[in-house]
């Protein structure tokens, strides 16, 4: 498990796909990980303000809304089966969302 790649989670409601956001180290020895949750369905519009679109270059079945807005910490545990990678551009592009989505200034 690393940051970066896509895992499956399911919050209560079904499985969902889930990017790891949680730096390297917390990764690799905490029982916690950050993610940033997905959605399930195939995405039939472009993204809002807060998402970003995922898509077979990273791993995905379909393009899918990521959600950046809503950081969750979940029991690593939880995370099945790893569904891919998040490309470079889209991780800076999920890092840029997800800055600008929290008021964060990226000085």
């Amino acid at each position: 498990m690393n940051a970066w790649e896509i895992w499956t989670f399911d919050p209560g409601y079904g499985d969902h796909p889930a990017v790891i956001v949680s730096a390297p180290h917390r990764v690799a020895h905490k029982p916690l990980v950050e993610i940033l949750l997905c959605s399930s369905q195939r995405a039939g519009r472009a993204p809002h303000a807060g998402e970003v679109l995922l898509d077979a270059a990273d791993g995905l079945s379909w393009e899918t809304l990521c959600k950046c807005d809503l950081i969750y910490s979940v029991d690593r545990d939880s995370l099945h089966t790893r569904r891919g990678t998040v490309t470079i551009e889209r991780r800076r592009q999920i890092v840029r969302t997800i800055l600008a989505s929290h008021g964060w200034s990226s000085v």
